[in-house]
């Protein structure tokens, strides 16, 4: 069972973090060919958090996409799994929300906002998270108070 455990551990940190990579890729040209997209991200998360004042929309889509980036990364080398895991089932789960309000509720079902923060939130009830930074981490640790 904590072999399944573990699979279903490092499955869920490294689809949360490709889907976070895809997400904003188109945004930031990381992979070429989309040199508008973060002129079209732009009004699409003004869409998306319509209920928020002009302002602050810019402000909401830079800082989502920096979030993404920050959690893509730390997902991905398993760093502070379980905090991470909550920030960003936190994240995803306002965007479905916001998304809800905006739009209805078949945008999310679509983009799959539902599964990714109920994903996230999975991840960050598991024990443990093998072949992860968190594991060397603690590793190094326990070994240390051996000494």
């Amino acid at each position: 069972m904590k072999s399944k455990l573990n699979i279903t551990a490092l499955a869920l940190r490294l689809a949360l973090a490709v889907t976070y990579i895809s997400a904003y890729s188109g945004r930031i040209n990381l992979f070429g060919g989309h040199p508008d997209g973060w002129k079209n991200f732009i009004k699409y998360a003004a869409d998306v958090n319509s209920y928020a004042p002009e302002s602050a929309k810019p402000f909401l889509a830079v800082a989502a996409t920096i979030l993404e980036i920050a959690f893509s990364i730390l997902l991905l080398i398993g760093f502070k799994t379980r905090q991470v895991a909550i920030a960003s089932g936190t994240l995803t789960f306002i965007f479905a929300m916001a998304m809800t309000y905006s739009f209805g509720i078949k945008e999310p079902l679509d983009y799959g906002v539902f599964v990714n923060f109920s994903a996230a939130f999975l991840l960050a009830s598991l024990p443990g998270y093998k072949w992860s930074v968190d594991e060397y981490i603690e590793q190094r640790n326990v070994s240390q108070r051996r000494d």
